[in-house]
């Protein structure tokens, strides 16, 4: 099978980039799997594993599809879509509040991602971890993380530190975010327990990761998925976060703890040491690699193929949320 993977971003990425690092690694999975894989994406791009096709910002994407593909995978849904002759399958991978429809041929990103949308196919992202330095459980872990955009109110940073400050001597790195950000009206962070290192990647995300006694994500949105969830989860990080969209499916019991409660998750995070930082590990390498994601897609893709609609009806939102930031309390 020739499948074509659209995404208007350039790859490979090296810092933040979470669609950009699924469809590297799902390309990868597919052409070790014994398939052709070409991308479409933005200039500048390079893959040694697959053809790399500029798109061209002036015409249509749609209209730039080559004759010889069997399939495309699209990372959104492209303009003039019913003008496509190509089978397609389209993944949606962030969240929508507005009562626009999507093509029957929709896949989502998490069980809960597709049940709010009416839908029941989803594909949980995976990653390969052969890509990543292996964890060393032997380091001594002596603060916490947030792992995220900052910037990004839904994200609540500022929860995480209020958590973290209401311990008794708890530690937060704050990875993708500075201390004084003018986004966030004004923000100015104080207390010395708290170390922001920005815009962070490779070698230096991974060594962070490997020292912290766990991730600090109290979300105030329906989170689609979770990359930076599985990435702690890999280094033998629990996850303390909010119990909102993909979080209870991806973080069972045994790896982590879920509340909108401030004072529950800080009262956790004084208790981090019950969880085994190699059972974390495991989950993530067991649940969530990048060959698990390309044989649930390649279903999807025969599917496809053999003219099956992926979804009875087309995709809609079920509930528009009317307050912009979910429940978190003190």
């Amino acid at each position: 099978m020739h499948v074509l993977i659209v995404n208007n971003s350039k790859i490979p990425v090296s810092l933040y980039g979470g669609t950009e690092r699924v469809v590297w690694y799902l390309g990868k999975e597919l052409v070790q799997l014994g398939h052709q894989v070409s991308y479409l994406v933005a200039a500048g791009s390079t893959c040694d594993f697959a053809t790399v096709i500029p798109i061209d910002p002036n015409k249509k994407l749609v209209d730039q599809v080559p004759a010889q593909v069997d399939l495309v995978h699209f990372n959104e849904t492209p303009p003039a879509l019913d003008t496509l002759s190509k089978p397609y399958l389209i993944t949606i991978h962030g969240n929508s509040n507005d009562d626009r429809i999507f093509a029957q041929n929709t896949v989502f990103v998490s069980n809960n991602h597709a049940s709010r949308y009416g839908s029941n196919a989803y594909v949980h992202n995976g990653l390969d971890w052969n890509d990543y330095e292996a964890p060393d459980f032997s380091t001594q872990r002596t603060f916490f993380h947030f792992l995220g955009n900052a910037a990004w109110r839904v994200k609540n940073v500022k929860g995480a530190i209020n958590a973290i400050t209401q311990t008794r001597h708890e530690k937060l790195a704050v990875l993708g975010g500075v201390r004084f950000n003018i986004k966030m009206g004004l923000r100015f962070t104080f207390s010395p327990r708290i170390r922001f290192y920005g815009m962070v990647g490779g070698a230096q995300k991974y060594g962070l990761l490997n020292q912290s006694k766990g991730l600090v994500f109290p979300v105030r949105w329906h989170e689609p998925f979770g990359l930076s969830v599985i990435e702690s989860l890999f280094y033998g990080c629990p996850v303390f976060g909010t119990p909102y969209g993909a979080l209870p499916e991806i973080v069972p019991s045994n790896v982590g703890f879920l509340s909108n409660r401030c004072s529950e998750l800080a009262a956790q995070l004084e208790l981090s040491s019950r969880f085994d930082p190699k059972i974390c590990h495991e989950h993530a390498v067991s649940q969530f690699n990048s060959k698990k994601m390309a044989l649930s897609y390649l279903v999807y893709y025969q599917k496809v193929l053999d003219g099956v609609l992926i979804n009875e009806k087309p995709p809609q939102l079920l509930e528009i949320q009317k307050d912009k930031f979910l429940p978190w309390f003190a």
